[in-house]
Formats: structure tokens, C-alpha cells, sequence
């Protein structure tokens, strides 16, 4: 599932997330969402969200 909209994405679900520094490479980060970031309904380049281990990026895809 895609991480565009904030209503399918929960606190504590497993996500991939890609980081601002590597927007370009693509390169993503796995981790379990502490906060959401993003306030809109919907954000077409991923929801923004913070993981418990603090690292801040777009939601890619929901992996649970």
C-alpha cells in the first residue's frame, strides 16, 4: 500500500520511509512510526512522518 494518504497511516504500523538526502537515490529506511507530520488528507510524494528512532521522511509504502 502507498503512503499518499495520512488516513492509512497509523502509529505504530511498519513503514519504509525515504529520507530528504536521498529523495534522488531513492534509498529507503524501515521503521515504526511515532508521529505523523503531515497534516493534509492526502500528499502525493508520501505522508511525512517521524519513526521511534527519529529519523523524519515520506511514507513510500506500508508494509503491514
Amino acid at each position: 500500500m502507498s503512503g499518499t494518504i495520512r488516513k492509512d497511516i497509523k502509529v505504530g504500523l511498519r513503514v519504509n520511509i525515504v529520507q530528504k538526502q536521498h529523495q534522488k537515490t531513492g534509498q529507503l529506511t524501515e521503521g515504526i512510526v511515532k508521529d505523523l507530520l503531515t497534516k493534509s488528507p492526502t500528499h502525493p510524494h508520501g505522508i511525512k512522518v517521524r519513526l521511534e528512532s527519529g529519523i523524519i521522511g515520506r511514507v513510500q509504502e506500508i508494509l503491514e
